[in-house]
């Protein structure tokens, strides 16, 4: 089903429903998590978007004599989804760029042939998704291979993780770097044995040719947004939290909702490396719980990703000793950057996948902790992917939620151990191991990184185990959630890494009417089979607003 034609489902479901006072949906299969066990029901009333309660059929068939009835037809319901962490613009971009995602090199190759086909002269051919580590030999491609293909457009591919990206020569050029350009810090050119760069930018080398390519219009940022709430609805989700956003991207935001134009709800966070960064943390927070758009977070990566070796280790990567990944700031601007932020009232928000970049910012966050209580900032650390042992009870210490993404750990389950030998994968992807301590998982994807279904991610936090169902038994299957864990990651936990959980996260009363209905039962099926869940009517504040017309 189209974008175009999802939009147009949306607004017809919307105006379908009846105007009675109160609507009853009943017969289904319904489960919620609350601050105190997992709890099932079979008949929802809401009102004017709230909802009034939430029971047995027969319960509210008495207590709403008069209500608008729908019959859900025993499908199954749950609160609306929230990825905790994702990428609008990205995901809304991927329908105008060549995607590569889980293509063998040579297919990559023909691939990136055959768009260029598609392009303006001049034009730039942009495209994300590959993964050297699936490729035979698992080295970083080249200009080189680039160049053979002989297209006469400047090319640039970013890595699947994004912090890594892949340049013919004709873009190298444009944007002038050559054998005297110098790695800026937090950043790496890949050279050859001669000192020429490979065509491969990792971290914050990639700045250096990514500020040639034309940026897209304010206009073409809201189309893509809007294009990224249709696919976001259609999956079943009905909050996201965007994970890094600048200034402009925050304005065509604000401008959509001044229209009226954001159909789900967005937490967006204001990357640190935004233009006027000082100057909008000052002017305070944007919206309140309620709204449609709520800012009141800022997003800094510590590090780069694993796959690429820009993760910051504290010890070398087992299969490249001499490297030990990059911290993406000194440590001294980073707390600075994360002190401005918690000094105008913002939640911080980190990435931090290596175990040394988890280490400097749980060092940074308590530095301000000792300072001033930050409790009630509910602070975060983005993917905490691979952390030291001695390190993990300080995260309860701290009251951080961890921010994390199932499917990374069934995605990096065989490169993991590549990068970081045995012994280090003891505080990896340690999901239960946080769990059990009492800190909060707010569970996403990082899509585009990853797809942005959360069926997927759900999937991936009750098996451990990859689509393909693979290893049989689980990936280090003692780090697995239960399936009322992954449920309450997905949306409680997720809404309260807002400050939504009052409004949101699940269906108590007063909580707004956000929920999706489901062809399966992800309690009652096999576990493997969760990935295959298709999301059949998403609603949002008591109105349908996606309909799978399948």
């Amino acid at each position: 089903m189209g974008l175009s034609r999802i939009l147009a489902a949306t607004l017809l479901a919307a105006s379908s429903v009846s105007a009675q006072a109160v609507t009853v949906i009943h017969n289904f299969s319904g489960y919620q998590t609350t601050d105190k066990a997992l709890i099932q029901f079979n008949a929802m009333a809401f009102d004017q978007g709230k909802v009034l309660v939430t029971g047995s059929n027969s319960e509210l068939e008495k207590q709403y004599p008069d209500a608008n009835m729908i019959d859900a037809r025993g499908k199954t319901l749950l609160p609306g989804l929230i990825d905790a962490h994702g990428h609008m613009l990205g995901l809304g971009q991927l329908n105008t760029m060549l995607d590569l995602r889980d293509q063998p090199l040579e297919d990559a190759l023909k691939s990136i042939k055959h768009h260029a086909k598609n392009l303006e002269p001049g034009e730039w051919l942009l495209g994300r998704g590959w993964n050297q580590v699936t490729w035979p030999g698992k080295q970083f491609p080249t200009s080189a291979q680039l160049d053979a293909l002989e297209i006469d457009h400047p090319i640039w591919l970013r890595r699947v993780d994004g912090h890594a990206g892949w340049a013919n020569s004709k873009a190298l050029q444009l944007a002038g770097i050559d054998k005297t350009t110098q790695s800026p810090e937090g950043g790496e050119i890949l050279r050859d044995t001669k000192g020429k760069p490979t065509g491969i930018l990792i971290d914050n080398a990639m700045g250096l040719l990514q500020k040639t390519i034309p940026a897209p219009t304010l206009a073409q940022e809201k189309k893509s947004l809007q294009n990224a709430f249709a696919k976001a609805l259609s999956l079943g989700l009905t909050s996201v939290h965007d994970a890094g956003i600048n200034e402009k991207t925050l304005q065509a935001y604000r401008e959509l909702a001044k229209e009226g134009a954001i159909p789900l709800r967005v937490y967006p966070m204001l990357s640190v490396d935004s233009h006027n960064y000082t100057k909008l943390l000052k002017s305070g927070h944007i919206g309140s719980p309620e709204e449609r758009l709520y800012m009141r977070s800022i997003k800094l990566s510590a590090d780069g990703a694993l796959g690429s070796r820009g993760a910051a280790l504290i010890e070398p990567y087992h299969d490249r000793p001499a490297e030990k990944g990059l911290l993406l700031y000194p440590e001294d601007k980073m707390l600075s950057l994360l002190k401005l932020a918690t000094d105008n009232d913002f939640q911080v928000n980190v990435h931090a996948i290596g175990d040394r970049a988890n280490h400097t910012v749980l060092n940074h966050l308590e530095i301000l902790n000792k300072e001033k209580s930050q409790k009630q900032h509910r602070h975060r650390i983005e993917h905490a992917q691979v952390i030291e042992v001695k390190d993990i009870p300080r995260f309860t210490q701290l009251n951080l939620i961890a921010s994390m993404q199932p499917t990374h750990a069934t995605s990096d389950k065989n490169m993991a151990g590549d990068r970081l030998g045995e012994k280090r994968l003891i505080g990896a992807y340690a999901w239960q191991t946080l769990l059990d301590q009492g800190t909060p998982i707010a569970a996403g994807s990082d899509f585009p990184v990853e797809p942005a279904n959360p069926m997927f991610g759900l999937h991936a936090a009750v098996t451990r185990r990859d689509r393909q169902g693979n290893p049989r038994k689980g990936w280090r299957i003692e780090e697995v959630m239960t399936p009322e864990q992954a449920l309450r990651a997905f949306t409680l936990d997720a809404a309260y890494a807002s400050h939504q959980e009052k409004v949101m996260g699940n269906l108590e009363p007063g909580k707004f009417a956000d929920f999706i209905l489901l062809d399966r039962d992800i309690f009652e099926i096999d576990p493997q089979e969760v990935w295959q869940v298709q999301v059949l009517e998403t609603w949002v504040e008591g109105e349908r607003v996606y309909l799978n017309a399948f």
